[in-house]
């Protein structure tokens, strides 16, 4: 009797996993300017928000891809100022500006004599000049509506409007988008970042500074003419961020006009569209590597924390996400080597453990590069190089053969 070998399963997660030291900063203060904390372990850890370095991540991944998304409550001045460049008067303009969030018809509201929404929105740097195509086409009904009463009421085509609105591109593909206000215009982010924590206990350090006033001053006002006191932290970081691989794929198909097409939708047995295969491949590599190279800019001029990596640990999974943050429940100790060098090997320990007790010891890819010289055999096999290890990871994620065959 003969059995058929199981299938593999289909790559489903990449994990990002970083231990990353840095030194005296305040990359993200709290609203007293201190650096932000949390508790965990017993212990109280520097902590860096999903927020401040999920920032400088997206806006290393557009300018990778060529592709940008802007995140403004300024639609109707953004509207209003390409309309006044192309030489309409600037009370037309405005109305526009305001006409295409009046005309959407929803609950997205206006603020500030129509200049701004009381949202948020996330939109395609192409979204204002193409809803300013849209006015363009019906200027005629705004122009008789200037300074009467039916300017208040919707003179754009809603669904005209609705469609830039709902408009997305592989920046929002990646990072999501939450706009209720228009139907279908949400976005669920294939990328989830953790908030970074040091792998051991911390403290806050205060700089007291002065200020010297560079005019020559009178023998009386000899003296600082600004004084404070800042606060600083240091420590080695672990960070943490997962890309959904189905959900990737699943907003690429939306972004390629197929929501609706059942043989373009990725599926586990299907995998991603083969079409895609290069968009998303793209993404993810554009993903992982401003992930691993970028920093929050806070206090950059007085600090310039600008460290990479000490080691980076990367996995593909087929079944689901899986943060290595309780490697560092019990607070690393420093020893003759610091805190960094401990830490690696308690990632390390952990992911063998954990693998272990489920089982997975066996990913679709798994692989680590350092500064270490010995292995650390928990992560997988090693690496030359962080481009290499990224390099793999994605040939793991869609594999060669899933791609479009080329003629």
């Amino acid at each position: 009797m003969t059995t058929t070998p199981a299938a593999t399963p289909a790559p489903r997660f990449l994990d990002l996993h970083v231990v990353q030291t840095l030194p005296y900063n305040n990359v993200n203060r709290d609203d007293l300017g201190s650096p932000k904390s949390l508790t965990f372990g017993g212990t109280t850890r520097t902590r860096v928000s999903s927020q401040a370095w999920k920032r400088p991540v997206r806006l290393a991944v557009e300018e990778a891809i060529g592709e940008k998304a802007l995140r403004t409550r300024r639609l109707p001045q953004q509207v209003r100022r390409e309309l006044i460049e192309r030489g309409w008067p600037e009370d037309l303009a405005a109305l526009a500006g305001a006409q295409v969030i009046r005309s959407a018809e929803t609950k997205l509201a206006l603020e500030k004599g129509d200049r701004t929404t009381a949202s948020l929105l996330f939109l395609p740097d192409s979204a204002a000049p193409a809803l300013a195509d849209i006015a363009e086409n019906h200027r005629e009904a705004l122009t008789k509506a200037l300074g009467k009463a039916a300017a208040t009421k919707p003179l754009l085509p809603k669904d005209d409007v609705h469609a830039v609105l709902r408009s997305r591109n592989g920046s929002i593909a990646l990072f999501g988008r939450m706009l209720a206000e228009i139907p279908g215009a949400g976005v669920d982010g294939a990328v989830q970042v953790a908030h970074a924590f040091t792998t051991h206990a911390t403290s806050v350090q205060a700089d007291f500074f002065t200020a010297v006033d560079d005019v020559n001053q009178w023998a009386e006002d000899a003296g600082s003419a600004h004084m404070n006191t800042g606060e600083f932290s240091s420590g080695v970081f672990y960070r943490y961020a997962t890309l959904d691989l189905r959900d990737l794929a699943t907003n690429i198909a939306a972004l390629n006009d197929t929501p609706d097409d059942p043989d373009t939708q990725p599926t586990a047995a299907t995998g991603p569209n083969p079409r895609d295969v290069d968009t998303l491949r793209d993404l993810a590599t554009a993903f992982a590597t401003a992930f691993l190279g970028t920093m929050p800019g806070a206090k950059k001029t007085s600090t310039a924390p600008h460290t990479h990596p000490d080691l980076v640990y990367i996995a593909v999974r087929p079944d689901r996400p899986l943060s290595l943050a309780a490697a560092f429940e019990e607070p690393v100790r420093a020893r003759e080597h610091g805190w960094a060098l401990p830490s690696r090997q308690a990632l390390s320990d952990y992911a063998t453990r954990i693998n272990r007790l489920l089982g997975t010891t066996d990913l679709p890819y798994a692989a680590h590069a350092g500064l270490d010289d010995k292995p650390l055999p928990g992560l997988g096999t090693a690496a030359g190089s962080y481009p290499a290890l990224i390099a793999g990871a994605i040939d793991a994620a869609y594999p060669t053969a899933t791609k479009a065959p080329t003629a």
